[in-house]
């Protein structure tokens, strides 16, 4: 469906507004799909891209800091996140050692088999999303990084 008709909204001002606008709508989409499944594990959108940052590194563990820097959502609170993780068995925390500011985080099995569980449900959503073929979303994810490339300063 056309943005113009999702929103309800004849003008834009220009279509780098338009565009915006179309972005925002989609991410909300998309939320929204992502959601439902996340919903059914009793998980966040934030835990999940916690949970896939620390599959990405098993066996090794994670630091928040690094978990913060690979963040999605930047603005989330990865230390709380963590912990409701813990609290729900899919992490471990240990203090470092010689460090007892730095903690390290590495998922556990439980956490390791709902990422893959959930993983396979987002898969499912994934395969209904077909209205672009595998080049245009190559051509899109191309252009989504050219437009945050030209102002870095807003990535922090």
């Amino acid at each position: 469906m056309e943005i113009e008709k999702a929103i309800h909204q004849e003008k834009f001002e220009s279509d780098f507004q338009k565009a915006v606008v179309n972005i925002h709508y989609t991410s909300s989409w998309l939320s929204h799909a992502h959601g439902q499944v996340f919903k059914d594990y009793d998980l966040s959108m934030q835990q999940f891209n916690v949970l896939r940052i620390l599959r990405g590194q098993f066996p090794a563990s994670a630091t928040v800091n690094l978990l913060i820097e690979r963040m999605i959502d930047k603005s989330s609170n990865a230390s709380r996140i963590v912990e409701k993780l813990r609290q729900k068995g899919l992490v471990k925390r240990k203090v470092c050692k010689d460090d007892r500011r730095k903690v390290d985080v590495i998922i556990t099995e439980t956490g390791l088999e709902l990422v893959e569980k959930a993983s396979a449900e987002l898969r499912k959503i994934q395969d209904c999303f077909n209205a672009l073929t595998a080049e245009e979303y190559g051509d899109l994810n191309a252009l989504l990084d050219k437009m945050r490339s030209k102002n870095v300063s807003l990535n922090s």
